[in-house]
């Protein structure tokens, strides 16, 4: 169990994007292309943070 979470950059990358998901509803009344624009900005986060873990 202890080696399941090892590699947390699949971790950040799926936070990034539920941020950007949750973020993205607040915007969807306003206009569509902000939704998907907040689900972009989210996956690229989680990816920027993904690169700056560091790997073991």
């Amino acid at each position: 169990m202890k080696d399941m979470y090892k590699d947390k950059s699949s971790l950040a990358i799926g936070g990034g994007t539920l941020l950007g998901v949750g973020s993205a509803f607040f915007f969807l009344t306003i206009n569509v292309m902000w939704f998907v624009g907040c689900i972009i900005l989210g996956v690229g986060l989680g990816l920027l943070i993904a690169a700056l873990i560091p790997s073991r």
